[in-house]
């Protein structure tokens, strides 16, 4: 059986190095790492040396992987998984996607070299082909949070009907026009456009842009609030860093909350309690959505096989605060 001794000779690099490879460490470069790999699979070292005693035997871990740790929902919904995991006799291991698909490609391909028992995922794309072939190829049980994904056990909050909420409290607040920051296909933005059809009002007066950068954002805000200055604007951001953004730039271009408008974020992260003014903000059951999402995979894990795929919508509630 080849040793980590002997694949750091054969090739030319050192022990600690292969050690890192082989233990999923991304840090090492990767035509150095490629070539690790390749003399372990060429001397079958995974079968014999990693795999031997693992296989048909669990580890009692869970990989867990999140799109933006530095978000605070995310931070504190991997905190809520890890604190459920280990109520059950589990470990997580964390991997942060940033956004980028393929640092989300690797880290899938990582997950098989630590042996976890099931993954749990946040998604960026949850209902790509891409997607649905790497969870294809694991050979564990996935869940995936805070998204629907179809095909895959999902448990997620209603965005739909969290926008439709957002816009019943917007009209009773008496805002005339309603603007929406985020992607126009975000379900977010689908059901607060159709919760402001349902109380009557006209299209014209609803609109959104998207957030790509502050400069680009304050340009938007200034040209929407010379437009109309007669009826106060509604405005509804796809999460609180966004809200956070349009807070700073509304100070900036002299627009004053609530006499001309009012904002929404969306998650209720803690920080938003701190912004002047406070933030009001959609609030996830975070801790609910993490217990469910982590006993479901547990129960997939315990009960292997075919079953029905199982979705589990919660509903969100509105944190009402001084911005709105």
């Amino acid at each position: 059986m080849i040793t980590m001794a002997e694949i750091a000779k054969l090739t030319h690099v050192s022990q600690p190095t292969v050690s890192r490879v082989l233990n999923g460490n991304t840090k090492v470069a990767p035509e150095i790492s490629e070539r690790v790999l390749a003399c372990a699979r060429e001397h079958n070292y995974q079968l014999n040396a990693l795999a031997k005693g693992l296989q048909g035997s669990k580890t009692q871990l869970m990989g867990v992987l999140l799109t933006d740790i530095s978000n605070g929902f995310f931070a504190e919904l991997a905190k809520q998984i890890e604190m459920e995991a280990r109520k059950k006799g589990y470990s997580i291991i964390l991997f942060n996607s940033r956004y980028h698909l393929e640092l989300e490609q690797e880290y899938m391909n990582v997950v098989r070299r630590y042996h976890v028992d099931g993954i749990l995922a946040v998604p960026i794309r949850e209902n790509s082909a891409e997607w649905a072939e790497s969870v294809k190829g694991l050979d564990v049980p996935v869940v995936v949070a805070t998204r629907h994904a179809k095909g895959i056990d999902s448990v997620y909050l209603d965005h739909d009907g969290a926008g439709e909420l957002v816009a019943g409290h917007l009209l009773e607040r008496g805002y005339g026009r309603f603007l929406f920051i985020g992607r126009s296909y975000d379900a977010k933005y689908i059901g607060f456009r159709r919760g402001l059809d349902k109380l009557g009002v006209d299209g014209r007066f609803i609109s959104s842009i998207e957030f790509h950068n502050d400069e680009q954002l304050l340009q938007d805000l200034d040209g929407y609030f010379q437009m109309d200055g007669k009826l106060r604007a509604g405005i509804f951001a796809y999460n609180d860093i966004c809200a956070i953004h349009v807070l700073d730039i509304l100070r900036r271009l002299n627009v004053p909350v609530t006499e001309r408008c009012g904002v929404i974020g969306f998650d209720n992260t803690e920080i938003g309690a701190y912004m002047n003014p406070k933030l009001s903000s959609v609030s996830q059951p975070i801790s609910r959505m993490a217990a469910e999402a982590v006993n479901r995979l547990i129960y997939r894990i315990e009960n292997p096989g075919t079953h029905p795929v199982w979705n589990r919508s919660l509903q969100a509630e509105l944190s009402v605060k001084d911005s709105s």
